[in-house]
């Protein structure tokens, strides 16, 4: 099926971490509904493997290299994103990292400001860059936190601060914008069933992790204009597909 907005041109979106485990799912769900999309990435090696997972689909994907943390990078790749799609319909903030070394006094320093970064500031830079495109006709902002910010966190306090932090930015910037036109809301998944999850927790109990498939289903749904009621929501995705 392929979405349109009013303009008539294909809906476009931003993915950013859209190389990761749970944003090739989101691109690929995207694709397949005939949408553009744009992601950033770290290195080429990332984007040649999203390429390789894309079904033929190249031709509706941009990506270019792009420090997402960094505002004038992001704003930078939003607006050439833009320009070559025509405008942006909405933003799926997923890019993020996990790191949990201890308690407060054990884990290192860098780990504080690094989590912040991959979870936080790629949130913020990527929504202050996309919110004017957004704003001239409508859009959705989709944005990844974590249940195990909400319930623990206990000797991750760097990325349950971070996360925390993009709840709270999420429901600031839905309040902001709901009479404006533009949705924020707020996906928070549990443990996702990955590759590097199953690498780091080999003796888990997997029955209950979630698949990136059925994640990005929900993140899909919010993006597109089916959503169109709802703003401002946290919705849990922490169950077996």
């Amino acid at each position: 099926m392929t979405e349109a907005p009013a303009s008539g041109r294909p809906r476009a979106v931003v993915v950013t971490g859209g190389t990761g485990a749970l944003g090739r799912a989101v691109v690929t769900a995207l694709l397949a509904r005939g949408t553009r999309v744009a992601v950033p990435y770290r290195k080429s090696a990332e984007w040649d493997a999203l390429l390789a997972t894309t079904g033929g689909r190249e031709a509706l994907l941009f990506g270019r290299a792009a420090d997402m943390a960094d505002p004038k990078a992001a704003a930078a790749f939003v607006d050439e994103a833009a320009a070559r799609f025509g405008g942006l319909d909405g933003v799926a903030a997923i890019a993020g990292a996990y790191a949990g070394s201890g308690t407060l006094e054990v884990a290192p320093v860098e780990e504080w400001s690094a989590m912040l970064a991959a979870n936080l500031a790629t949130a913020w830079a990527v929504a202050r860059a996309a919110l004017p495109h957004l704003l001239k006709a409508g859009g959705s902002v989709v944005t990844i936190g974590s249940l195990s910010a909400e319930r623990a966190g206990a000797g991750a306090a760097g990325y349950a601060v971070a996360k925390s932090a993009v709840h709270a930015l999420t429901r600031v910037l839905a309040l902001e914008n709901q009479a404006r036109g533009v949705r924020f809301n707020c996906v928070l998944p549990a443990t996702i069933d990955t590759p590097a999850n199953r690498r780091a927790m080999p003796n888990a109990d997997t029955r209950r992790w979630t698949p990136p498939d059925a994640i990005a289903r929900v993140v899909v749904f919010l993006l597109s204009p089916e959503s169109a009621p709802v703003t401002g929501a946290f919705l849990p995705v922490d169950g077996p597909a």
